[in-house]
């Protein structure tokens, strides 16, 4: 299986590195992306918007045979919404890692603050605890050192959606700061944050109690997560 793997903010494909030899070894064939203006410090972010990003997913998506698996860690989540949208037919399940999809209209963060054309990794004070649980002194520098600031269109552009077969492309929820129960809750009490998951038809919750960075801070564990919901026949 083709697994298209997205990074969430400030990171690039190199996130993913301690999560795809598992997802190797098992067989299949990962494909973590870097997506534009994330190439590199000097990289140009001006003009690049929430589209563009799906459009890179969608040409991966493009790029290989048969139905692929999408998978979207944070705001990555909005992108392969987006990407589900655009190819219906071509995606076999997305798993959205302490994620979800975002939906008409919706903006993944227009909160953070930008610099210019740039949002940059905001400092540590400014997150959750927990968003920064199990993320230690060591695995904090590691990401500082790699990231890369956030085109600002892609934090603060509406996303734009189309084709409803969307709702019937089955999903996967890996809960990770917050259990996937409370997810449930807000189902439940239509808070509109939840609103789009709330439409697919066919979602499975996983829970894997760390913070928001799962793939630095338990990646074995969320490696055996996505294989899990890779092999999970759709409506079981």
């Amino acid at each position: 299986m083709d697994i298209i793997l997205v990074p969430g903010f400030w990171l690039d494909a190199s996130s993913w590195e301690d999560v795809t030899p598992a997802l190797e070894a098992a067989g299949h064939r990962p494909h973590p992306l870097t997506l534009p203006g994330k190439e590199s410090l000097d990289a140009k972010r001006a003009g690049i918007t929430l589209q563009d990003h799906i459009d890179a997913v969608v040409e991966a998506v493009d790029a290989t045979p048969g139905k692929v698996v999408l998978v979207g860690h944070s705001g990555g989540g909005a992108i392969i919404h987006g990407a589900v949208d655009a190819r219906p037919d071509r995606v076999l399940r997305a798993i959205y890692v302490d994620s979800g999809p975002l939906g008409e209209g919706g903006v993944i963060n227009d909160e953070l603050q930008a610099d210019g054309d740039d949002v940059p990794l905001p400092p540590w004070d400014s997150f959750d605890d927990a968003d920064l649980l199990d993320l230690d002194d060591g695995l904090r520098q590691a990401f500082r050192a790699r990231a890369v600031p956030e085109p600002r269109g892609v934090a603060y552009g509406p996303q734009h959606l189309h084709d409803e077969r969307r709702y019937e492309v089955p999903a996967t929820v890996i809960a990770c700061e917050f259990p996937s129960a409370t997810l449930r809750e807000w189902i439940a009490a239509k808070h509109p944050y939840v609103a789009e998951l709330a439409r697919i038809r066919d979602v499975e919750y996983v829970d894997l109690p760390t913070g928001h960075w799962p793939q630095f801070t338990r990646p074995a564990e969320l490696a055996r997560a996505i294989l899990a919901a890779v092999d999970r026949p759709a409506g079981e």
